[in-house]
């Protein structure tokens, strides 16, 4: 079999001249020509913790991929920092950065006729988006994820990144001095490396670990960690097996894998955004996972992870303990796996766990079966006339089961987040944040800042929150997004008002507005449909492409 089936098209093709000298004026010899060529696609960026490292790991790749007779060659696509974002316009973009990423590194690997890929990722979106590339161009791939950061420490007490975010709203309440406040941003994110807690980078990172798709210990090993590099090393190397057994992303990825990806999501309370992506991420596979699916597995799976945000501890104490390969361990021996499903080593996920060891005897960090946080899944698909095709809610135990009250209507985050802040929000009050959709956003912002402040407040067991946005992973508390359709479209979300009785069950698993269809007909009648916020650029684009959140926020079935 001909290992280099793509770059043939370029290094071995007589007609192709002008494309051999520019290869070898970036240093390949005619020897290299024959060689399979490597695409590194890195999201390094020196403007964010989680990504300003992985331009050295995707060195460490390229020397794998050399070792192994490989030509790496490393290119650079964007990223958006959560973090940085949350809040502000800028947040409207990031959603959209899993589809240029996705864009992107399809591009790259087509354009340059390279004939396997590396991705070199570290923040939410970028795990996502280099996934979704890698299904569309269905060639030997591996992803490598740049690993969770140290934890900062205040007080000695462990603090991540929504530690900062959470003191604005203690500080708001005044709870603390504006000099702890300030002494908590400082201290909070001390280094190189991705969100520390069960948020949506390492619940991805976790999830695509378990899917195949990465190498044993790739999300939990921590971002500066030696064995961080040695791994970047050793998937350069994998590739070569890869190439040469034909083992292709789409081998890999099954409806059975993704089941054991959102299984482990379930098991580590992981971010809610995980359904917006895998949505996305089977689409691209060509496999059929619906909102249903989610619901299933989540009744089927125990939520067995004392991680933040609504628990103790964070991803850097669960690699002390055995890091993701002794959770899947553990969930293999209690039959909540499919062992058979291929990985990236080319070997199968139960062969692959055999030899490791399981996690240390007396460790905290994940409950048992027999005795779990919660008996069922954290993540609950709700539907209801407030959201006729599915909300998804995030809902740990801790919260209660079910919410009822008087809805209090935003029409932004923006305008939501200063009602907080002037104490427009009271005790059993539903806030509703509406047309933050992803067309209504446009780019489905994450409501992180409003849940922290109710949450800083004091009112986190108090208030409800509802939105057509979504969460990031470092939320908690009774919240509810991704209600479809959004507002944009006119779905029931838009056609709330103040006082109207909101009702959440997360048992019977529905969302209803106590108003009468009679009623309800009315206010449909009366609501006209508001102008997209932009009119050109990337967000229009997006905004006019872009699917409902039910269906992952897919781009390319307009």
């Amino acid at each position: 079999m001909k290992l280099n089936k793509y770059s043939y098209r370029v290094t071995q093709d007589d007609s192709q001249p002008a494309a051999q000298a520019m290869l070898h004026a970036i240093g390949l010899t005619e020897q290299d020509f024959t060689k399979p060529f490597v695409g590194i696609a890195s999201t390094g960026y020196e403007g964010n913790p989680c990504n300003m490292h992985l331009n050295d790991l995707a060195k460490r790749v390229k020397e794998g991929t050399n070792k192994k007779e490989l030509v790496g060659l490393i290119f650079n696509t964007i990223g958006v920092s959560d973090g940085i974002s949350m809040g502000t316009p800028g947040m409207r973009f990031s959603l959209p950065s899993r589809d240029i990423i996705a864009d992107s590194m399809e591009t790259v690997v087509e354009g340059m006729s390279y004939d396997a890929l590396a991705t070199v990722v570290g923040c939410d979106k970028n795990m996502p988006g280099a996934l979704i590339a890698i299904l569309r161009l269905n060639r030997p791939s591996i992803l490598v994820y740049g690993g969770t950061i140290s934890s900062g420490c205040e007080g000695g007490k462990k603090l991540d990144v929504v530690s900062a975010f959470e003191a604005w709203g203690q500080r708001n309440a005044g709870a603390i001095t504006d000099a702890k406040y300030k002494n908590i941003i400082k201290k909070a994110c001390p280094g190189a490396g991705a969100c520390g807690g069960m948020y949506t980078a390492n619940t991805m990172a976790a999830a695509i670990e378990t899917l195949g798709m990465s190498l044993p210990y790739n999300s939990s090993n921590p971002a500066m960690s030696n064995a961080k590099k040695e791994e970047s090393r050793a998937s350069g190397e994998a590739l070569r097996h890869l190439i040469e057994k034909d083992i292709k992303p789409k081998d890999i990825v099954s409806k059975k894998s993704i089941e054991n990806a959102i299984r482990l999501v379930t098991v580590l309370g992981g971010s809610t955004n995980a359904v917006l992506h895998f949505l996305a991420i089977a689409d691209a596979a060509d496999v059929d996972f619906t909102l249903n699916d989610f619901q299933r597995i989540s009744d089927e799976t125990p939520f067995l992870a004392d991680l933040k945000p609504s628990g103790k501890y964070l991803m850097e104490d669960l690699h002390d303990v055995g890091g993701i390969p002794a959770v899947l361990k553990y969930m293999l021996s209690k039959g909540m796996l499919h062992g058979d499903c291929l990985t990236v080593t080319g070997k199968s996920l139960a062969e692959n766990l055999a030899d490791v060891p399981g996690l240390r005897p007396g460790q905290k960090v994940l409950k048992t079966t027999e005795n779990p946080i919660k008996e069922s899944g954290h993540i609950r698909i709700l539907k209801g006339n407030l959201s006729p095709e599915g909300a998804v809610a995030k809902i740990t135990g801790k919260e209660g089961l079910s919410f009822s009250g008087k809805a209090k209507v935003y029409n932004s985050e923006y305008a939501a987040n200063d009602g907080i802040r002037n104490g427009e929000v009271q005790k059993g009050m539903v806030v509703v944040i509406r047309y933050e959709g992803p067309q209504g956003g446009p780019g489905m912002p994450e409501m992180l800042k409003p849940t922290a402040a109710i949450i800083g407040a004091g009112l986190g067991n108090d208030v409800a929150l509802i939105t057509d946005g979504r969460f990031s992973g470092g939320t908690h508390g009774f919240v509810v997004g991704h209600i479809s359709p959004e507002a944009q479209q006119g779905g029931p979300i838009a056609l709330i008002k103040d006082g109207d009785q909101i009702i959440i069950d997360a048992v019977s698993n529905t969302i209803n507005m106590d108003v009468s269809d009679e009623e309800l007909g009315a206010r449909r009648s009366a609501w006209i449909k508001p102008e997209l916020k932009v009119s050109k650029g990337s967000l229009y684009k997006y905004a006019r492409m872009v699917s409902s959140a039910s269906e992952g926020c897919v781009t390319d079935k307009f």
